[in-house]
């Protein structure tokens, strides 16, 4: 069966290696970038998913199933690939703001943060809640007064989005996986059914190749893709800033550097578990295009809130050096939830996983593994 992925973001890379692991699939992977390129190479790679308030359902189990997988993924990947890949293991430090994190009485009694941790708790996970003095003694160089509080993830996550790809990539490449990169999928060739239509041929800057499957990856380019199959999934792109900060020193105590999050605000130590931490990445914006549904340009006044948000919650951060400033555009779907992870309407052999929005990162193994289940259960 050959297997035809398009775009090689972290998702298309995930879902190559995922099934370059299922005996006998031919797998080639279209992209007319290189890997890693559009929302991945600008995500911070904050996988919040035991912290994030899913707590049932499809939100919730593909978060929890992305979190463990990731614990495999990382040490196999570093051996397969030969990189060592950035994984931040010291969890993920929440801190609540009384005008944010109010603590209002949830369903069953107590705070939201109270609540969730027994679901947590049942369900085999764990977080903290931890007050103003433990805060002052984990992280002193937090600006405690603008806090009440703040909650640890201890089993949550960070990691670079794109030393991740490039090594999903060389896994895939080791299990027979073929990659063209600056080749472009210019169209379709489906063969009409009285039921579904099948596709047989792609159109690709190389010519027709036979297809037996396509998955549909591309992020913000499945649009245009789906609509060349006059079956139009709209996905938007929503723009994100962020900025890299050099130190020259870990803030704090070096022995603990969590990724910390705040006022939907992330300061995120660089190459954590690698190098001795000495920058730190802080973002990111939310700009939403225009009506049309095109980008805005990048504002400037939103990244300077940001960077103003980032300093007054830890305040070393205000004479760091600024090395570099950067966006990226991320795929949110028009008008229904993310992400979109189906079989294409009206086509018996093409799937689409695609519009992620803001957890590419993190929900890229469950929807890689969702994908080989389909390729399966239907072969």
């Amino acid at each position: 069966m050959h297997i035809v992925i398009i775009g090689c973001g972290v998702v298309g890379a995930a879902i190559a290696y995922e099934l370059s692991q299922v005996p006998g699939l031919k797998i080639t992977v279209f992209d007319q970038k290189p890997p890693a390129q559009a929302s991945t190479g600008a995500a911070l790679g904050v996988l919040m998913g035991i912290i994030s308030h899913k707590t049932k359902g499809k939100a919730w189990q593909i978060r929890e199933t992305s979190i463990a997988i990731y614990e495999e993924w990382v040490p196999k990947l570093e051996v397969v690939s030969g990189r060592k890949i950035p994984f931040n293991r010291q969890g993920i430090l929440m801190l609540l703001t009384a005008d944010e994190n109010p603590p209002y009485q949830g369903e069953q009694g107590g705070s939201q943060w109270e609540n969730l941790i027994k679901i947590r708790q049942k369900q085999g996970w764990h977080l903290e809640i931890w007050d103003i003095a433990k805060l002052k003694q984990a992280c002193p160089h937090l600006n405690s007064e603008t806090c009440i509080g703040a909650v640890y993830s201890p089993q949550d996550r960070q990691l670079d989005p794109t030393t991740l790809t490039l090594a999903l990539v060389d896994g895939a490449l080791s299990n027979g996986v073929s990659f063209k990169f600056g080749v472009g999928v210019n169209g379709f060739c489906s063969l009409a059914t009285d039921m579904q239509a099948k596709c047989q041929y792609i159109e690709t800057s190389e010519g027709k190749i036979a297809v037996d499957k396509v998955i549909i990856a591309a992020g913000l380019g499945s649009s245009a893709l789906t609509t060349q199959l006059s079956q139009n999934i709209d996905i938007r792109p929503v723009l994100g800033q962020a900025i890299h900060f050099h130190v020259g020193q870990a803030l704090g105590k070096p022995d603990f550097q969590p990724a910390i999050t705040g006022n939907d605000v992330h300061i995120v130590p660089c190459g954590a578990g690698i190098v001795p931490t000495t920058d730190y990445w802080v973002g990111a914006t939310v700009e939403f295009p225009n009506v049309d549904g095109c980008a805005l340009p990048a504002d400037v006044e939103l990244l300077e809130s940001v960077k103003q948000q980032a300093i007054s919650f830890c305040p070393e951060l205000k004479n760091a050096t600024i090395t570099r400033t950067w966006s990226g555009l991320r795929p949110r779907p028009e008008g229904r939830p993310a992400p979109i992870i189906e079989k294409l309407s009206g086509y018996s052999n093409i799937l689409v996983a695609t519009g992620h929005y803001r957890n590419g990162v993190l929900l890229a193994p469950a929807t890689a593994v969702t994908i080989r289940e389909m390729i399966i259960k239907n072969n």
